[in-house]
């Protein structure tokens, strides 16, 4: 998982250069480059340097209150906001999503929840969609986790 070459998916696997542990919480935006390992819990937007291939993953230990924005995005935990992929989202079975995804490439396993719209980007005519701010009538839950 940190080469730099491409698995199966088509997703170019960056390095993970960054990690939030799970008993880490942060309260602001975070901007990362390369790759994000997400345990801990984010209230603000998390966003993937523009112009960079960034790698999100967050584990189902993991949440963010916000918005997400990055090229490429793994979930296995909880968002509560919108969630803009440039290239590839993956929803594994733990994924919870309370939000509109827009993404280029997506793949969902079972068990995999979403609150929102699914919205295709086309990679060449469509520009990424501006994200408001996140909801807050949505609350996260992790005791059920």
């Amino acid at each position: 998982m940190f080469s730099s070459k491409k698995d199966s998916n088509g997703v170019k696997m960056a390095k993970l250069a960054t990690l939030i542990a799970h008993n880490v919480h942060i309260s602001g935006d975070l901007e990362f480059s390369e790759g994000l390992r997400m345990d801990g819990q984010v209230t603000g937007n998390v966003t993937g340097r523009p112009g960079e291939e960034t790698l999100l993953v967050i584990s189902d230990q993991g949440a963010i209150r916000g918005n997400v924005s990055a090229y490429n995005v793994i979930i296995n935990g909880c968002v509560t906001g919108d969630v803009t992929v440039a290239h590839f989202v993956e929803l594994q079975s733990n994924a919870r999503v309370m939000g509109n995804i827009y993404y280029q490439q997506l793949r969902m396993d079972i068990g995999a929840t979403i609150e929102g719209k699914l919205t295709k980007i086309d990679s060449q005519s469509a520009p990424v969609p501006t994200l408001p701010p996140p909801p807050h009538d949505y609350t996260i839950d992790l005791a059920t986790n």
